[in-house]
């Protein structure tokens, strides 16, 4: 079964929410970046948030990318998705490891440390549009809660989890995300806040067995739910040999040729997919001269 994102509103509650499950795709991390399964968790979290925020642009070709950048171990997050809800990502070190806490759980957390979380988004306009705030404690749900909050000051609850089996592959993976718009009655926000209380964690739903129509009723739970939309969403890499090409003769002439003049043979990996592109002496020396010519 593919992983899917389906989208909902409370009739007449003013309340709007998209949830995902990303099994496939976070396996697909997993096995691309061959992460450990705290690495695991925190990419696979980050993912699907990107899914589901990458799935809320209005425009055609836009894309959002969400940058974690903490004091922890795991280094830096990097995830990009499209307005059709497909991403790629990767993290600076994939085979960190941690002591789990004390309930048992993934130290996502102390994985990621302090620190910012930024997201650009691009939707067609001259410049990107940016929001940067700080971390909450790392487990990225949160974080991201925050960032709704102070960067688009849209009142959000946000759920992500990754549950990693026995042989570290991911046995489910989903998240949701609820937002406020304007007008929300008082009453309506206490009834939504107390469902929250009372539900289980993501993670916990999807390995019973519950659906996405399932987790979403649960979390409207007394509300009137419309269902509006479900899209296919995936893993998928963006990068060509052109665009290395165009990588490559962005370093600067200084550097390309250094590069040229060491190896008589070059790889260059891309980060998120770990395809590699050979290039030979030769090769090299002509996009030098490609840049040349541009100049």
């Amino acid at each position: 079964m593919s992983d899917t994102l389906l989208r909902a509103i409370a009739r007449d509650a003013g309340i709007q929410i998209a949830a995902a499950s990303t099994t496939e795709l976070v396996e697909r991390a997993h096995e691309i970046h061959n992460t450990t399964p705290l690495a695991t968790a925190a990419l696979g979290r980050t993912l699907t948030a990107t899914a589901i925020m990458g799935s809320q642009l209005k425009v055609e070709d836009g894309s959002v990318t969400v940058q974690i950048k903490g004091n922890g171990p795991l280094g830096a997050i990097v995830c990009v998705g499209d307005s059709d809800g497909y991403v790629r990502g990767y993290l600076q070190d994939p085979a960190v490891e941690l002591p789990l806490r004390a309930d048992g759980k993934l130290n996502v957390g102390g994985g990621v440390g302090r620190g910012y979380l930024m997201v650009i988004k691009d939707i067609g306009l001259k410049d990107p549009i940016t929001g940067t705030v700080a971390l909450v404690n790392g487990e990225i749900a949160e974080d991201l809660t925050r960032y709704f909050a102070e960067s688009e000051q849209i009142p959000s609850a946000c759920a992500l989890g990754v549950l990693v089996d026995t042989d570290c592959s991911v046995k489910c993976a989903g998240g949701w995300l609820v937002q406020l718009m304007p007008g929300v009655k008082d009453s309506d926000i206490d009834k939504l806040e107390a469902n929250l209380a009372k539900l289980e964690s993501m993670t916990a739903m999807l390995d019973k067995g519950m659906s996405l129509e399932d987790i979403i009723r649960a979390v409207l739970d007394g509300f009137e739910v419309d269902f509006l939309q479900t899209t296919d969403i995936g893993y998928r890499c963006a990068c060509s040999r052109e665009k290395v090409e165009r990588a490559l003769i962005s370093m600067g002439k200084t550097e390309l040729c250094k590069m040229a003049e060491e190896q008589e043979n070059s790889e260059v990996t891309c980060q998120f997919c770990d395809k590699i592109y050979h290039f030979s002496r030769a090769e090299l020396q002509e996009l030098l001269a490609h840049a040349s010519e541009k100049k």
